[in-house]
């Protein structure tokens, strides 16, 4: 019964599939999902409330990479056992979103549970989904993919630094299986994998609107305050085009050019491991915009300023580290920006949010004008 429920529509490898709306729908638990956590941030503004930001986004991230992996392989949209599989894991991921405030807390363990049964889902799909190949691969890797979650539910019972050690064993094993078991026995559709990708980009990036469009909410909007709203935007702006101009469409032809096992370290390497930077970038960067349009007048403070300039850093390490991989070519511009706006954490710190905000814009503002300049010629390799 199981088996006839799964029955997909033949598919040769060389057939590209298109990102379904069931796939988009999974994606949008995601968008509360960031926005959870920056508002976990925005609520524990500490060197520890910064390194369990990065833990809570790294459970979320590699939920998401694991059916991003899932769906490439199985067109879940074409069988009614695929779309119910999918959907119960878009509701337990919503339970995990809904319980991000207190993931370490109150809600350690609704939050670990309903993060168990999301992957536990997602192997059993890919188990009865996929062809023999594939099913061994997904066997070799499932003890470490239900090993680390099942971690979590044990550290919901602990606290303090035994509960951390316990979240960084999960993560090691969850992140690092793969890489160390490999993923021979996976097949890349290039062109359905790299736009969901894409997808999950745009995804961070309306966090920051929606996380911006609600702080000025707050706002009297002054003219000062409207100024801050328009350098975020610019801010968001220059990293949606440092990102989605010529880099993701040779990073594509350059994922299409490999074949088989090459091909699916490279999609794990360069998309499931790099763009965890980028995604978390982007993320400390809505930290960042959102307490420097809510205090305007005043100091922007240290751990504000780290996220501000140093989740913009974080994006561009990211963003380079792709496009060494990607297209071959060393981003020294971006890395000279990047290493510019660390340096002055100290003194964006001590300035008015809205005049630090405006220099990490500037900063961004003069890489994109210079790329746009200056390397032209990459659109054509």
């Amino acid at each position: 019964m199981v088996s006839e429920l799964l029955d997909v529509p033949n598919r040769t490898r060389e057939e590209s599939q298109e990102v379904s709306t069931l796939e988009l729908f999974f994606d949008l638990v995601f968008v509360f999902g960031f926005i959870q956590v920056v508002d976990f941030l925005s609520a524990n503004l500490t060197w520890e409330g910064m390194a369990r930001g990065i833990a809570l986004l790294g459970v979320l991230w590699w939920a998401w990479v694991t059916y991003s992996w899932l769906t490439d392989a199985i067109p879940a949209a074409e069988t009614l056992a695929g779309r119910l599989v999918i959907l119960t894991a878009t509701t337990s991921m919503f339970v995990v979103a809904v319980a991000v405030p207190g993931a370490f807390d109150g809600h350690a363990l609704l939050f670990s549970l309903a993060y168990f049964v999301v992957r536990v889902l997602h192997i059993g799909l890919y188990i009865l989904g996929t062809e023999p190949e594939t099913q061994q691969g997904v066997r070799r890797l499932a003890p470490g993919f239900l090993g680390g979650p099942a971690l979590l539910i044990v550290a919901s019972f602990l606290n303090g630094a035994a509960q951390g050690a316990l979240w960084a064993s999960a993560l090691a094993i969850d992140y690092g299986v793969p890489y160390i078991r490999g993923n021979e026995g996976f097949y890349i559709d290039a062109q359905h994998f790299v736009e969901r990708y894409r997808l999950i980009i745009i995804v961070a990036l309306g966090e920051i609107l929606i996380k911006m469009g609600f702080s000025a909410t707050e706002l009297s909007l002054d003219p000062a305050q409207i100024l801050g709203i328009v350098l975020g935007m610019g801010f968001v702006i220059t990293l949606w085009w440092l990102y989605f101009d010529y880099l993701v469409s040779a990073a594509e032809r350059r994922l299409a050019d490999t074949e088989g096992h090459e091909r699916a370290l490279r999609a794990l390497v360069s998309y499931s491991y790099i763009h965890f930077l980028i995604v978390c970038g982007i993320i400390f960067t809505a930290l960042g915009i959102r307490e420097a349009i809510s205090h305007l007048g005043s100091a922007l403070e240290m751990l504000p300023t780290v996220a501000l300039y140093g989740g913009g850093a974080l994006f561009l390490f990211g963003r380079g580290e792709f496009q060494r991989r990607e297209t071959a070519q060393i981003p020294a511009p971006g890395l000279v920006v990047a290493a510019v706006i660390v340096l002055l954490i100290p003194i964006g710190a001590r300035l008015q949010a809205l005049t630090a905000l405006g220099f990490v814009v500037i900063s961004f503002a003069t890489l994109l004008t210079y790329e746009v300049t200056d390397h032209r010629l990459l659109r054509t390799q």
